[in-house]
């Protein structure tokens, strides 16, 4: 496995300039969090083009980063903002530094799962027009966020109808010493997220078990990516395999490219028309 830092394809910075130029289409948010032993943490967030003009609810999608990267990464490396104009729904992309969206075995004060479920989510539905519910509320996100979305959507089942993980680290929690890793420090931070090999704490937060303790009438929606040539290649063939065992409905690609921006890109597409007839986000559509 080749954990690094994502490089930033210049035509996705021409594309993330020019959507900036079309005026406001996004806002940054911080709020206190109560679970991080009230650290102050932002995120930044997508509102319909006619939320203003109207007093409708709207669905959202919570967007997640990933390791290395911050709550703006989303809208600084791919066309998301312009993306979301074809959708009635709100997107909201959270900080989660590299808390893998877990409660830290070694810091109670990082309690990056909480922090989510028990915090940004109540703020969001209490500070915006959301629809406060399973049927209007959906979760993906990228390596590390794809792991976090998959891991809180089977998780917290009744709380979002789809879920969404782009080239996710799906099996973090049974971390392996065997793959390569250019961060000599990662090992070390994967131990301190989830507590040592055989911690109870590592089966609670891996997919591989989560989904196998999930009731059928609780399944959400499922589509998995990623790059042919990404490293973690393996580790999800591996989910998608127990899947199928489990005859658990799903979507999965294997799509050309490497773990890298423009996999991401074209596949946050994909996600946005996947999960928006889910959670009612086509245009026209109405709570």
């Amino acid at each position: 496995m080749n954990i690094r830092p994502a490089m930033l394809n210049v035509a996705l910075t021409v594309l993330t300039l020019s959507a900036g130029l079309l005026g406001k289409d996004y806002e940054t948010v911080e709020i206190a969090a109560p679970h991080l032993g009230g650290m102050t943490v932002g995120f930044n967030i997508i509102l319909p083009r006619d939320y203003g003009a109207s007093s409708r609810r709207f669905p959202v999608l919570y967007l997640l980063h990933g390791y290395t990267d911050h709550y703006p990464a989303w809208v600084s490396y791919t066309g998301i903002v312009q993306y979301a104009r074809s959708y009635a729904q709100i997107i909201v992309m959270p900080e989660g530094d590299n808390g893998y969206c877990t409660n830290s075995y070694s810091d109670p004060k990082l309690a990056w799962e909480d922090f989510i479920i028990q915090d940004l989510i109540p703020y969001v539905d209490s500070h915006y027009r959301t629809v406060a519910a399973r049927p209007g509320r959906a979760i993906a996100g990228l390596s590390m966020g794809g792991y976090g979305a998959m891991k809180l959507g089977l998780k917290y089942p009744h709380l979002f109808a789809a879920v969404a993980s782009l080239s996710g680290v799906v099996a973090a929690p049974r971390w392996k010493d065997r793959y390569p890793v250019e961060d000599a420090d990662y090992p070390k931070l994967i131990d301190g997220v989830f507590g040592p090999r055989e911690s109870p704490a590592r089966a609670a937060n891996d997919p591989f078990e989560l989904i196998k303790k999930l009731p059928a009438e609780q399944r959400p929606q499922l589509y998995l990516s990623i790059g042919t040539s990404d490293n973690l290649l393996e580790e999800n063939r591996e989910f998608v395999r127990l899947l199928a065992e489990l005859k658990i409905p799903y979507e999965y690609r294997e799509v050309p490219g490497e773990h890298e921006w423009p996999v991401w890109d074209q596949q946050i597409q994909v996600v946005l028309a996947l999960q928006a007839p889910v959670i009612g986000a086509l245009r026209g559509t109405s709570y």
